[in-house]
């Protein structure tokens, strides 16, 4: 496939939901002008079975490489995600084993395929970093740890912050940015792409390619969708939204955002003049429109134009007409119990572990609020709802 040098197009890479690019944004554009065909990877490791739409904002970035016709890898971090990013973290992360690991990443590629093409004429490759970093011997750590200093290390905000909090660094954290610095070695990329929380990561791979091998290798830091006041969407708050959500499950959660990540939304997932949706704010345009039409042009993206609407009109019908069904079975309660004995009180759940799922998996809600609490307490009055169909009032 012949490489583009669509100015336009090479413009809206450069430009869009970017945060930075180093060493230098002129650096990477006169890459991409001279019409030569670069490598470059996004890298995650998989330490939960979904990839989220903070990943997507990263894959549409490879997608513009690859639709130019640079050569584009996907990396699994099969063996950095059994060590575990210290990235904006407090304590040490939870080690995983490589069963884990490996369960968690079999849906990587399909749900990643909703965005990157891994067939046609310049199909995107997948690689696991085990096939290198497994392979390293005492030796070989040794010699890629002498390329750094420990103060480099201490330069993380988190790392510092332990500190001065005394909490424990391990050893093993310090080495994490030095293996994915590694795997830009192994597999001799370009360049890199990832979200900005992440930039000192590779940055580290940008110092150790330099050191071994002379190249310049680019990095690219996307934004992190977020309103101004630096509130994210999480699974704190309910709505996080994965790439295996359903169509109503994605189109629900961007509902649930914060007014203020309605114009981050348009500009980091979506094609729309994001300067225009700001306009449209600052002229009085009901927010609550805006962010149903950017919910449309998401879930659109995913799930079809059709299926879109079809949400959007079953999220109008249900959450704003506020409509449920005329006739709901009624359960008597003496007193107040917990939502997971009121499920299977009211043959919602068939047992205990059935409860708390549901409501891991935010399939429950009271009083039409999703229940994160499987302790949370319900009585006489109160409405549970399960999935999108069932419904039972307690009553006394």
């Amino acid at each position: 496939m012949a490489v583009s040098k669509d100015k336009e197009k090479i413009e809206e890479l450069l430009d869009r939901g970017v945060e930075n690019v180093y060493p230098s944004r002129d650096f990477l554009e006169a890459r991409l002008k001279d019409g030569k065909r670069l490598s470059l990877y996004l890298g995650i490791d998989p330490t939960g079975p979904d990839l989220h739409i903070g990943h997507s904002i990263q894959l549409r970035k490879l997608r513009a490489f690859q639709d130019l016709g640079h050569k584009v890898i996907l990396l699994i971090g099969d063996f950095t995600g059994m060590i575990g990013d210290p990235t904006d973290k407090s304590a040490t992360r939870t080690r995983l084993t490589r069963e884990q690991v490996l369960k968690n990443a079999e849906n990587y590629k399909e749900q990643a395929a909703k965005i990157l093409d891994f067939d046609g004429k310049n199909p995107v490759e997948v690689k696991y970093n085990s096939e290198w970093l497994g392979k390293m011997s005492f030796t070989d750590v040794i010699e890629l740890a002498s390329n750094f200093t420990v103060q480099q290390m201490l330069e993380r905000d988190m790392f510092d912050n332990r500190m001065k909090d005394g909490k424990p660094i391990y050893l093993h954290e310090f080495l994490y940015p030095l293996m994915q610095g590694q795997d830009c070695v192994a597999m001799d990329v370009d360049g890199e792409v990832g979200g900005n929380d992440q930039t000192f990561n590779m940055l580290t791979g940008r110092t150790l390619m330099k050191a071994v091998t002379g190249k310049e290798k680019f990095v690219v830091t996307s934004k992190m969708l977020e309103d101004p006041t630096g509130k994210k969407m999480g699974k704190s708050e309910g709505n996080m939204i994965t790439l295996g959500d359903s169509a109503d499950e994605m189109f629900g959660k961007i509902m649930s955002w914060t007014d203020g990540m309605i114009v981050p939304g348009f500009e980091i997932l979506t094609k729309e003049d994001f300067g225009a949706v700001l306009d449209e704010i600052n002229g009085g345009v009901n927010p609550r429109d805006l962010k149903a039409r950017l919910a449309r042009m998401v879930v659109g993206q995913y799930f079809g134009e059709v299926e879109a609407q079809d949400a959007s009109d079953r999220f109008d019908q249900l959450f704003q007409k506020k409509e449920v069904p005329d006739e709901i079975p009624e359960h008597k309660v003496s007193g107040s119990l917990s939502i997971v004995e009121a499920l299977i009180e009211t043959k919602l759940a068939k047992s205990k572990s059935d409860a708390r799922r549901l409501i891991e998996g935010g399939g429950v809600k009271v009083d039409e609020t999703v229940v994160t609490d499987p302790e949370q307490q319900v009585a006489s009055g109160a409405l549970i709802q399960k999935g999108k169909r069932h419904f039972v009032s307690l009553t006394s």
